[in-house]
């Protein structure tokens, strides 16, 4: 099973690691298109006024392109610890025993505008892009990922299981046909729903930490619905590749 998350905008500062290494990691048929983006937000971040524009950063965003011009240089961390924010707090990596981290690295990868998608102990550095983002003189990231990043996908998860929680913006970088997906929606007292937004991020923390805990590794859309259900959360199976969170 591999379970896909979306990235945060928000990432650590910092971290122990050696300076990135692009052939550290996974999928290394991503490797060229990585170092042309590396390169690309290096340079951008030499004009701050550029990278401003480019990147939706406000005038007080300096540190961010800070991040960027060192992509090369600045200290890394592995992926899982580098992203933080509302689902980031709900997985809650940080309270992993050895056992249940070697599980999430095995389990869990993490979708980037940067890096196409990163095993979650992949060590990579801070950095600003978004899914969205269009650097100057290239095609859109979509158009960039999309030659490469659904084949790299379907080597790297032929025969398994995957769950796909990324937000729209990154499945459309590379997607994975047949992947299982979830929706989180409230039900009202009428027994109306409609598509949470707030708390989206926060469940979908909350289910793949209950797949990365699992003692069991689901392979069906079956088995994912009754481990969900063990850790908690309220399930249902909307169509053989879609499951609905419910609150």
């Amino acid at each position: 099973m591999l379970v896909l998350l979306p990235p945060s905008e928000t990432k650590s500062d910092g971290g122990s690691g050696r300076p990135l290494d692009l052939d550290a990691l996974a999928m290394p048929q991503l490797t060229a298109v990585r170092d042309k983006l590396v390169t690309e937000l290096i340079q951008l971040a030499a004009d701050p006024e550029a990278s401003r524009s480019a990147l939706a950063l406000g005038k007080g965003a300096d540190a961010e392109i800070a991040r960027n011009a060192a992509l090369r240089t600045s200290p890394t961390r592995a992926a899982l610890d580098r992203y933080t924010g509302v689902l980031y707090d709900a997985l809650d990596a940080a309270c992993f025993t050895t056992a249940q981290r070697t599980k999430a690295n095995a389990r869990l990868a993490i979708g980037s505008a940067l890096f196409g998608v990163v095993r979650a102990g992949d060590p990579i550095p801070a950095y600003r892009l978004s899914g969205g983002s269009k650097l100057p003189g290239m095609p859109t990231l979509q158009s960039v990922w999309k030659q490469v990043l659904p084949e790299a996908l379907r080597e790297e998860t032929d025969g398994q299981l995957i769950v796909d929680l990324r937000s729209g913006t990154y499945q459309n970088l590379g997607r994975i046909p047949g992947a299982i997906t979830a929706a989180v929606l409230t039900e009202r007292p009428d027994g109306s729903r409609t598509v949470v937004s707030h708390f989206n991020k926060h469940h979908k923390g909350l289910l793949a930490r209950a797949l990365v805990l699992a003692r069991s590794e689901p392979t069906d859309i079956n088995g994912l619905a009754r481990v969900a259900e063990k850790f908690g959360l309220r399930i249902e199976i909307a169509s053989p590749t879609e499951l609905l969170v419910l609150t």
